[in-house]
Parts: structure tokens; C-alpha cells; sequence
């Protein structure tokens, strides 16, 4: 497996100390800057905050080039027929 593929996580579950448990999260931007994005995980049962993910500039430019990329489809100018 490529080393690539283990470069970005995204939480699903964590353990909420409230809750005592391993409770699903959802994420909720925090902070924009320059170079980076904070985010924060919020405990989906009590809305606690459960952890932080940071995701730099560099990270989120290497996610986009790694994605697939979706055919655009270009539009017809209007009156004009194919």
C-alpha cells in the first residue's frame, strides 16, 4: 500500500469523556488562515468537543491531485442547438 494513502484521516469515532463511550463526531470548522484550517470534533450524543484536526495548505493541495477528477461537461450557448 502507498504511504500516500494513510496521509490524511478523518475521524469518525472517538472516545467523548462525557459519554464515557466511543461516540460517532461530526467535524465543525474552527479556524481559516493563510496556511492552514483548524477543525474541531464534536461528540454527536452531547455536542462536547472530542478532539482537533489540522489540515495545512501543503495537505489540502496533495488531496486535490489525488482526488478524481469529474469530466465537466461544457455548456451549449443558449439559441445555439448541437
Amino acid at each position: 500500500m502507498s504511504q500516500q494513502q494513510f496521509e490524511n484521516f478523518t475521524a469518525s469515532s472517538l472516545y467523548c469523556a462525557k459519554c464515557k463511550a466511543s461516540m460517532p463526531v461530526r467535524e465543525r470548522l474552527l479556524l481559516i488562515l493563510p496556511d492552514r484550517e483548524l477543525y474541531d470534533y464534536l461528540c454527536t450524543s452531547c455536542a462536547s468537543s472530542v478532539g482537533q484536526r489540522e489540515v495545512t495548505a501543503g495537505d489540502k493541495m496533495m488531496a486535490r491531485a489525488a482526488a478524481p477528477r469529474r469530466a465537466r461537461r461544457t455548456a451549449t450557448p443558449r439559441g445555439v442547438l448541437p
